[in-house]
């Protein structure tokens, strides 16, 4: 694919900040991969609309980026056009015991937003870094909670038009939703939360995150769970009990503090978290049997 296309998308779409070779490190939360081609940062609905029109007319399949972290991006970098969204579309309202989220605010900030309105049913999210997009594309859950629980609504855009997906319609399921299937860009969801007291509310969100700090390695760069928790038992307790805690592979390592999470602590690259991932996998199905799925979203 030529460069041109990107003189072209700047020409067709002037009010969306276009930045080519835009390093994908920057912005994902394992802090490796190479540049995309170009990286898009569109402030509305519409602007998602253009923008996917062009990719649409040029043929091109661009990448919807959140917060970047749950994915994996390749050294060699994207050959495509990055649409992120975090920090773009920021709708954050009340309606009743319901709050409206943009894809782009941060579920911790969505959190915070409905523990100050006196809404509960949003705390597991409060520690969650990605975006309300992302954990809505993926169905994010942590410490008991999902988002499909208090998701009603997804408004999304899909072969161009507008629609409204609300229930069971978004296909909710463990670390999955209907959007990862038909190619929808979601923009904004509604979820109906409970009213509660706000300092009840906060106190709760206080307790996780000091659960958080003390088991999970926050300080550094990672993607969260690496695997998906496989039926009847726990991925970290799988690769704790092969003995792979503290297990390298270049820069990448499993998390000698929690062993679901592989972290980049010396220079990682792409191709040290997959060598890694591979041999974990490799190693877990010897002792257990279990085939280990990855959770996080390799590109």
């Amino acid at each position: 694919m030529g460069a041109e296309w990107i003189t072209a998308l700047q020409t067709a779409c002037p009010e969306v900040e276009v930045r080519p070779g835009e390093p994908m490190a920057e912005h994902v939360s394992f802090r490796l991969g190479g540049p995309a081609a170009a990286m898009a940062f569109p402030n509305s609905e519409e602007q998602v609309r253009q923008l996917l029109a062009f990719c649409d007319a040029r043929k091109i399949t661009p990448l919807i980026l959140g917060a970047g972290t749950n994915v994996l991006p390749p050294d060699g970098g994207l050959e495509t056009l990055v649409l992120c969204l975090k920090g773009g579309l920021m709708t954050l309202e009340r309606q009743g015991d319901c709050i409206v989220v943009g894809a782009g605010v941060t579920m911790a900030q969505a959190a915070a937003f409905a523990a100050d309105q006196g809404l509960a049913g949003l705390e597991f999210a409060h520690g969650i870094p990605g975006t309300m997009g992302g954990g809505v594309y993926m169905n994010a859950g942590a410490y008991g909670g999902e988002l499909c629980r208090v998701c009603v609504e997804t408004t999304v855009l899909r072969n161009g038009a507008f629609v409204t997906v609300a229930g069971e319609d978004q296909g909710f399921s463990y670390r999955h939703s209907t959007f990862q299937d038909d190619g929808s860009v979601i923009l904004r969801v509604v979820c109906r939360l409970t009213p509660d007291d706000p300092e009840a509310i906060r106190e709760r969100m206080r307790e996780l995150a000091q659960r958080r700090r003390t088991s999970q390695p926050l300080e550094l760069p990672s993607a969260g769970s690496t695997f998906k928790r496989p039926v009847g038992g726990y991925a970290a307790a799988l690769i704790e009990q092969a003995g792979l805690k503290g297990f390298r592979v270049g820069g990448a390592s499993v998390s000698t503090k929690h062993a679901g999470f592989v972290v980049n602590d010396n220079g990682a690259t792409c191709a040290d978290v997959l060598a890694l991932i591979a041999a974990v996998q490799k190693k877990v199905l010897e002792q257990s049997g279990i085939q280990l799925e990855p959770e996080v979203r390799i590109l």
